[in-house]
């Protein structure tokens, strides 16, 4: 067993501190934890899943309805954090479309996925299928697609004004339209291209109809800006849009960063389905749990992401004594989770790479990162 850096005590936990090391082999395999779960988190109600999409549908055109109707300052940037964080409802229902766990009717799950994820300009199967490569990959440095950790030497290929534009928040926390457009660094393909890389030559057509679907969207605010100009547009939609990217970008990156003990990332054979999941973060979210349909009960969702967002929570709570240690308990947050905002910033500042080798890496720091551009003896 490789291990890059000195982050890990014995696997029996025999040291000084007893620290637990989350890269030791779990004692347990996977079909455990399936075990653990009742049978009842297993089940897609297909109309209680529409009834959420109804719920968050009404609520967006009420506000939208509401803030046109008052069009007041005061109101306005009200209505952007309330819009921006429905669009971002909005786009975990996509999600749980994409996983099949919104229902057991792929043809449903396709219809509500492609109106859902047009509407907040996402290209439903395009996500869909790299966010597939996700799940299967979890935890993996090289073959993971959301938030993937930058190898060594590709990061000091990178120059200082790049490095700069990821590390320094809040502009990771706009970087999902590049996304979809470039993918990360180090990786080649596009979300709108149908013979990207990243798809099979069989889901070309499936990539044409959500690139289609996107094109009517984007056209759609287009003609809307000629008919009641611009600005409104930007106020109405523009403006809740980024609210939801924010959303997007800060909470997919707290799932897989942030935690306070340092986590591992994996290759060759010490990476397993199983271990790549567990390096997945549990997030209390305050009172947007239940409005973001409990997105921040991660671990079981990555491990079993065919189980419905309304049954995470149960499914959690019966599998944590499978997983012990392995599993960590989010910190409970107020109503508003500030604390969150602390533990994103920190993690932005000091996780920037992992080694080039070793089948079990950690983050470690740039302490160069952040001098002044002036300096440019400390700056490759």
């Amino acid at each position: 067993m490789v291990v890059a850096m000195d982050q890990r005590s014995n696997v029996n936990g025999h040291s000084k501190e007893e620290k637990f090391d989350p890269s030791a082999q779990p004692p347990f395999k996977i079909g455990d934890i399936r075990a653990a779960i009742p049978k009842h988190c297993w089940v897609k109600s297909p109309l209680r899943s529409m009834s959420y999409v109804a719920r968050d549908i009404f609520a967006v055109v009420a506000l939208a309805v509401a803030a046109v109707y008052f069009d007041s300052w005061f109101f306005w940037p009200l209505y952007w954090a309330a819009q921006g964080t429905l669009f971002w409802a909005i786009f975990v229902l996509g999600h749980d479309c994409g996983h099949g766990s919104f229902s057991d009717i792929p043809l449903l799950n396709t219809v509500v996925g492609h109106v859902l994820h047009s509407f907040i300009l996402v290209p439903y199967h395009g996500w869909r299928i790299s966010h597939r490569t996700h799940h299967q990959n979890h935890g993996h440095v090289e073959n993971d697609e959301s938030w993937v950790p930058l190898p060594e030497k590709l990061y000091k290929k990178l120059s200082h004004s790049t490095r700069m534009l990821r590390y320094t928040v809040p502009l990771p926390m706009l970087a999902y339209p590049l996304y979809l457009w470039y993918r990360s660094p180090g990786k080649e393909g596009s979300h709108y291209n149908p013979y990207s890389s990243l798809f099979a030559p069989s889901e070309r057509k499936l990539i044409v109809t959500s690139t289609t679907c996107w094109s009517i969207m984007l056209a759609t605010l287009v003609y809307l800006s000629f008919l009641v100009g611009p600005f409104t547009v930007l106020k109405v939609y523009g403006v809740p849009y980024i609210i939801f990217v924010m959303w997007l970008d800060a909470v997919t990156y707290l799932h897989h960063h942030g935690h306070d003990d340092k986590l591992p990332w994996y290759r060759g054979k010490e990476w397993s389905y199983l271990r790549g999941g567990l390096t997945t973060v549990d997030r209390d979210y305050g009172i947007f749990n239940n409005i973001h349909h409990d997105i921040g009960t991660h671990v079981i969702h990555h491990l079993f992401p065919q189980i419905p967002h309304y049954h995470l929570v149960d499914a959690t709570k019966a599998a944590k004594h499978v997983l012990g240690r392995y599993y960590r308990e989010p910190k409970t947050s107020g109503a508003i989770p500030i604390h969150l905002v602390e533990s994103l910033v920190a993690s932005i500042k000091k996780d920037h790479y992992v080694s080039d080798t070793g089948d079990i890496v950690f983050y470690e720091t740039d302490p160069d990162l952040y001098v002044y551009a002036s300096d440019k003896s400390k700056i490759n």
